[in-house]
């Protein structure tokens, strides 16, 4: 940082995360599960670099990190290479009253349930693991509720 803090010119914070984005080696293995297991809707895509899914009102982007570590090759598209290796994660917004629902499908799927327990808050949390091995989390907003 250049400046401090209290030099920096005035701007509102973000409201909300626009994008998530995860890693996956084996993409098309790792999008199949968020299509067919998850359930989210296939957004734009380019094989062998991304899959995008809508996620409410913002988006999923699963990127293969040794095509996204690279430049995109479009000027008329300068994203910066951008990539992380080893797990993510990402936590999903579910419905209290959906999280048993949840916890079924994921099993019936195959897919291990790590953990499934309330936070001191009273608010419940399942994680698992997408094929890629970043750790999924369905979790009950109370969890970040203020007050």
């Amino acid at each position: 940082m250049t400046n401090p803090p209290d030099r920096l010119p005035a701007a509102p914070p973000p409201t909300r995360a626009l994008e998530a984005a995860l890693y996956a080696d084996d993409l098309d293995r790792c999008a199949a599960f968020y299509e067919q297991v998850i359930g989210l809707e296939r957004g734009p895509a380019v094989p062998g670099r991304h899959v995008f899914f809508r996620l409410g009102d913002g988006m999923l982007l699963l990127f293969r990190p040794a095509a996204s570590e690279q430049p995109p090759g479009n000027p008329a598209l300068p994203v910066p290479p951008h990539g992380a290796r080893g797990p993510g994660h990402l936590c999903f917004a579910a419905d209290p009253d959906a999280l048993d629902a949840w916890a079924t499908r994921l099993r019936a799927a195959g897919v291990a349930i790590e953990a499934d327990f309330a936070w001191p808050n009273g608010a419940r949390s399942i994680y698992c693991r997408d094929p890629a091995g970043n750790s999924l989390e369905f979790a009950d907003p109370a969890l970040w509720a203020r007050g």
